[in-house]
């Protein structure tokens, strides 16, 4: 059963999602309840499981510099599970999700440089059961909550 979350809760979470070691009197502030109130929404969303745990955000230019994308592929149902395998083993893998829409999964890739990605790309669209790719490129990051 999905948790029921209130409009304080959402505040304090998306605070959270911004900046996780915030201190609980500015969250307090922001929100415009109380210090120990927070504290205690903190606890129950918690003990809840919507705060499944805290995370370390790695400051990526300084981490490994890196040209990152996005790749939407379309892929013969039959291949799927060895396609993901595939990617399983690519170091350059971020993230793969089945999406709905005109493609099937959505890839976010990680290379070194863009020559690195290119190779990785012809490799990737000669693939037994990719029908098609589409990639673009990330420039930047205009709102980051998640953890990397």
């Amino acid at each position: 059963m999905k948790p029921s979350l209130d409009d304080i809760d959402n505040k304090i979470l998306a605070l959270l999602m911004d900046n996780a070691r915030l201190p609980v009197t500015t969250i307090a502030k922001q929100v415009d309840i109380a210090r120990t109130t927070v504290i205690a929404r903190i606890n129950a969303l918690e003990k809840r499981g919507v705060i499944a745990g805290y995370g370390l955000k790695l400051n990526q230019e300084m981490f490994q510099p890196a040209v990152r994308a996005y790749v939407g592929l379309s892929v013969e149902a039959r291949y799927a599970a060895g396609l993901m395998k595939y990617l399983q083993q690519l170091p350059e893998v971020e993230t793969l999700c089945a999406v709905s829409g005109a493609i099937d999964y959505m890839l976010t890739l990680r290379c070194a440089t863009t020559e690195v990605l290119d190779r990785l790309l012809d490799q990737i669209g000669a693939l037994d059961g990719v029908r098609q790719t589409s990639t673009s490129i990330i420039l930047s990051k205009r709102i980051d909550r998640g953890a990397l």
